[in-house]
């Protein structure tokens, strides 16, 4: 009797553990710069909530460019907290339109999210 207890209490602790889920919100997930000298280093933070029961975790992101650089968190960021992630884009040696794409991998039930900037960079003139 003891042992179909214990295996109930094991089945009911797992089942709650299951159910808990790392997500966030995220308040512009597309950031539109000004208009931008080339040569500049643009910065935007996004703010980001953890929605979710457990701690969020950023393990890592992927962008095409090495010119964009996003900055995680050391830490777990705990449920409810609210986290300011930074992001810089150097505009050196980039023209007109750009558009960056940037995939942000979290502890979380769909694991790869987006977000995203944009800018259009002016040429520096040419000394001739």
């Amino acid at each position: 009797m003891k042992l179909y207890f214990a295996i109930i209490l094991i089945a009911l602790n797992s089942a709650f553990g299951f159910g808990q889920t790392a997500d966030f919100s995220i308040d512009k997930p597309v950031h539109k710069f000004p208009k931008t000298q080339e040569g500049v280093i643009l910065e935007h933070f996004y703010t980001i909530k953890n929605t979710g029961s457990i701690p969020l975790v950023f393990f890592d992101y992927k962008v095409t460019c090495s010119c964009t650089k996003l900055y995680l968190p050391s830490e777990p960021i705990p449920p409810g907290e609210v986290f300011k992630l930074r992001l810089t884009f150097d505009t050196d040696g980039k023209y007109f339109f750009q558009d960056r794409i940037i995939y942000l991998q979290a502890n979380t039930k769909k694991g790869t999210h987006k977000l995203r900037m944009k800018v259009n960079v002016i040429p520096k003139e040419e000394n001739n």
